[in-house]
């Protein structure tokens, strides 16, 4: 089918470890939690537009818990297909921890994120995103910085392993509603990065919420991000919806 053919190429296209597994789930800030107890049912949509092409989806579902006030952990099924949701294809599993080694004592809060991305198809490889997250307050305003690593691993061990980075900045307008921006970029090889034409780098305006929902709350965000992926001008829509409880 046609639009699974454009699905392969753009994944190719955004993978790493030069091509060897479809593109990391998600292109969400991982942000510092602290609300031990907590369960999360995640809903996630991104889309990818280049020019004179049809635009790629990835809708994404999740089940994540705080586990303790430090430990923060989630699987989420990731698919991929075109802008028809019944054409969507499972294309990864994927289990995210994110571990948490300062509450309050220092100006930042510092965690170590980890994931494990494993496609359909395990001859394909699987790939371990691991590194830190860096989150601070500067007033009213949330800031976020992280630098991951995309580790080949299985079938694709012998590739490269990958550089990547991600921010945010939101600031808490109201109660229901905070504004930002985010931004993403791969580099290449973690030792030896792209030339920067081949590079990608992304950045966009953000919108943030919060409203009371039953027993928990229902929390919302988007994106819309303008720039390059590996050389090649592309625009990116990202959502997510959470339910808290």
């Amino acid at each position: 089918m046609r639009w699974l053919r454009l699905a392969r190429t753009l994944a190719a296209a955004l993978a790493f470890a030069g091509g060897a597994v479809a593109a990391a789930p998600g292109y969400y800030v991982v942000t510092v939690y602290d609300n031990p107890g907590i369960r999360t049912a995640d809903f996630r949509y991104w889309t990818v537009k280049f020019p004179d092409r049809p635009v790629v989806t990835w809708p994404e579902v999740g089940f994540g818990w705080n586990i303790t006030g430090q430990w923060y952990s989630e699987l989420l099924l990731s698919y991929v297909g075109g802008s028809d949701l019944s054409s969507q294809k499972l294309e990864t599993l994927n289990w995210q921890n994110d571990y948490l080694l300062t509450q309050g004592q220092y100006p930042f809060d510092f965690a170590i994120h980890t994931q494990l991305v494993r496609p359909q198809h395990p001859a394909s490889g699987y790939v371990l995103e691991i590194g830190p997250v860096l989150q601070t307050d500067i007033g009213r305003t949330q800031v976020n910085f992280n630098v991951f690593l995309d580790h080949p691993m299985g079938a694709i061990a012998s590739n490269p392993t990958e550089l990547r980075y991600q921010w945010q900045l939101r600031y808490r307008w109201t109660r229901w509603l905070h504004v930002g921006a985010q931004g993403f970029g791969e580099l290449g090889p973690w030792d030896d990065w792209l030339p920067h034409e081949q590079q990608s780098h992304r950045a966009g305006p953000a919108l943030f919420g919060s409203i009371p929902g039953g027993p928990g709350t229902f929390g919302w965000q988007m994106s819309y991000l303008f720039g390059k992926t590996y050389g090649q001008r592309s625009d990116m829509f990202s959502m997510r919806l959470k339910y808290e409880f």
